[in-house]
């Protein structure tokens, strides 16, 4: 079952359960998606999203609301931060499982060896390359943080 038939199944309970909190998120999801399709459309002519467009989509909700939710605890409006923080588990669901601090230390060790990368010049192919094998399973920012480290180390 692909990434959307997991989504639109999960609305479909979330209905019969009466989950108004799941069910809300999971249509945000959905309108998310068909948004990009539409935009897309536009764009390119094709329209269709591929899994990984999925993911990087579901990705960019997820810090959109990581930020919402310091956002809300800054200004002491705790109740908002913690719904941001339930859709935030509702998304993560149907996204890859991430990767551990190690796993990522190992991942950008194993690219670098790979692509015998050797300084700050090599930080472009490195980081496609990582993008490439574990696309919305680490946070990119920080690894790019990471990557830089070692390439200057």
């Amino acid at each position: 079952m692909d990434l959307r038939e997991r989504i639109q199944t999960a609305t479909k309970e979330a209905m019969k359960a009466r989950d108004q909190l799941r069910l809300s998120t999971l249509r945000l999801i959905g309108a998310a998606i068909k948004d990009r399709e539409i935009a897309q459309r536009g764009e390119d002519g094709k329209g269709a999203l591929t899994e990984d467009d999925v993911v990087a989509l579901l990705s960019r909700m997820v810090k959109q609301r990581q930020e919402s939710a310091r956002a809300y605890e800054e200004g002491g409006r705790l109740e908002l931060a913690e719904r941001e923080q339930a859709e935030i588990g509702i998304i993560q669901e149907f996204l890859p499982r991430q990767l551990s601090a190690d796993e990522v230390e190992a991942g950008i060790a194993s690219v670098i060896a790979d692509l015998d990368a050797t300084g700050v010049r090599d930080m472009g192919r490195v980081m496609g390359a990582l993008r490439e094998r574990h696309a919305g399973q680490m946070d990119f920012g920080a690894a790019g943080a990471l990557v830089k480290a070692r390439l200057m180390g």
